[in-house]
């Protein structure tokens, strides 16, 4: 009896150093993560690829679908937190897997991969996923649109996305940590991941859930801070601190040696493979198939510009000067299903999202416009983001923050563009006819007989022939009617804004035309 309950006290024992080594008395907080990214910068990037076991890598689309997180198995639902926490699973094209931690105000441990999370349906796999094999991602649940009903809230997987949601809408769009070399046409784009997560444990009460983030690639490493509030529209606060690597510790052999040339900061992507400026038609009984229609952006002058998006032939890369820039958007405007059609994808209900910097941005930087042409809706092919005209230094901190809101709401002025439309002047040899309709109280105010003046201009290689402002009586509007002529198959970049005597009264229209 003596020497079995000496074993017993053995076991007992090793079992609690388990436990004690694998929770950490500590802090989290941007620091904390910081630490880590700069000590990871210090050495070569490593993919997480490496680790993934060759049973998880060779699973198909099929293969990969058999396997269901199990929902009573979700992090917190044993305390009955207001936020709930699901794990994708790794494998197939998911194949960076991240390691997830959680903390509290006192402590943190790491979340093991657990195989009892999930149903695997006919797969016999299970035996063969080490514990510490890590997760795909994750997906956040709460009660959003009803007080008694977990509903998805945001996802994180695949990279550095993101894609968040606010009462009644859909997934459309991602944000992204960071964007490196996109739309760069010498070099290839290099997509930072986020490989380890800490999620704060909530309380009963708590209406935010935090997260931390650590972002590794072969350039840089980064800390990040979210602080998520559901609603209808909800929020995310988003501080983070990049450090480049330097470029001694970047080795021959990994995948993309390129040196980042652009750093693009608070990236959103997108979809829009044809709506009503589109001039490429696609055989497909829809009137528009698209996630975002338009980028707004907001210029330190006050100067709101409104640039609808399309499907270009080529890829297309615009830049605006854009120093301290106020904010910035890919924004979903048409809210009506006749625009769509589609009954089985709700374009009409999803997020615009709407970018607002806080924090120490640098002064002089441009927005980008990354516009990739797609034959196919399955593409994200538009991104948006700033970069700062001069790059970080090798391991030194660059700091910088913003809030995220994910709406279908979003309206910085009332006086804005609801449509472009694009399409052959036959009047005219080679011209184009644009139609650009304004909305909005001020310019219903106008009386119908003394329509305002279209302020339009274009680049040196095309020009305007014809300038019209009418009244649009179907859709309470002014309607702007352009013929343009391009004198080459160059680019055209043009502007136009509505304007009553000496005051402007709406947003400015811009666009870069190129042939279809």
């Amino acid at each position: 009896m003596w020497r079995w309950n000496c074993l017993l006290l053995v076991v007992a024992t090793a079992l609690a150093q388990r436990v004690n080594a694998a929770t950490e008395s500590a802090e989290v907080n941007l620091g904390y993560v910081a630490k880590r990214a700069l000590e990871r910068a210090q050495e070569p990037f490593r993919s997480p690829r490496e680790n993934l076991p060759k049973v998880l890598a060779n699973l198909n689309y099929d293969q990969y679908r058999e396997i269901r997180f199990r929902r009573d198995k979700a992090l917190w639902t044993s305390d009955d937190l207001p936020f709930r926490i699901e794990f994708f699973h790794p494998g197939y094209i998911y194949q960076e897997p991240v390691h997830v931690y959680e903390f509290t105000a006192t402590h943190v441990q790491p979340i093991r991969f657990v195989q009892d999370f999930f149903d695997y349906g006919n797969l016999t796999i299970q035996n063969q996923i080490p514990a510490s094999t890590g997760y795909a991602g994750f997906r956040i649940l709460y009660c959003l649109n009803q007080t008694n009903q977990l509903d998805e809230l945001g996802a994180f997987l695949g990279a550095s996305y993101f894609r968040l949601l606010g009462k009644g809408q859909t997934y459309g769009q991602s944000g992204r940590g960071l964007a490196l070399n996109c739309g760069e046409t010498d070099r290839p784009e290099e997509f930072p991941i986020f490989t380890d997560w800490w999620l704060g444990k909530p309380q009963k009460g708590d209406r935010q859930l935090t997260l931390y983030a650590l972002l590794d690639s072969v350039s840089c490493t980064g800390a990040y801070e979210f602080h998520i509030r559901p609603g209808e529209t909800t929020v995310a606060d988003v501080d983070a601190i990049i450090y480049m690597r330097d470029p001694k510790t970047i080795r021959a052999g990994d995948t993309n040696t390129h040196p980042v040339n652009l750093l693009g900061m608070a990236p959103l992507t997108s979809m829009f493979w044809f709506g009503k400026v589109s001039e490429r038609k696609f055989d497909d009984y829809r009137s528009g198939v698209h996630d975002s229609d338009g980028l707004l952006i907001k210029m330190n002058n006050g100067e709101t510009l409104w640039r609808p998006l399309d499907n270009p032939a080529v890829m297309r890369h615009q830049v605006f000067t854009a120093p301290d820039i106020r904010g910035f958007g890919l924004l979903q405007r048409d809210r009506n299903f006749s625009g769509y059609q589609d009954l089985f994808t709700p374009f009409q209900t999803e997020p615009s999202v709407w970018v607002e910097p806080h924090g120490d941005w640098p002064h002089d930087g441009d927005l980008h416009l990354v516009e990739l042409s797609a034959n196919w809706e399955g593409l994200d092919n538009i991104v948006a983001f700033w970069s700062p005209r001069i790059l970080p230094k090798p391991l030194t901190p660059f700091k910088f923050g913003y809030t995220l809101y994910w709406t279908t709401g979003m309206r910085l002025s009332d006086e804005k563009v609801i449509a472009t439309r694009i399409g052959l002047d036959p009047s005219c040899d080679n011209c184009r006819q644009i139609v650009i309709d304004f909305q909005g109280p001020k310019l219903d105010a106008i009386a119908t007989n003394s329509p305002p003046t279209a302020i339009a201009n274009c680049t040196t290689n095309a020009a305007i022939l014809f300038n019209q402002v009418v009244w649009n009586s179907y859709a309470n509007a002014w309607r702007v009617v352009l013929k343009m002529q391009p004198k080459s198959n160059d680019p055209v970049d043009l502007r136009c804004t509505l304007q009553q005597g000496t005051n402007v009264v709406s947003e400015t229209w811009t666009y870069q035309w190129s042939p279809p």
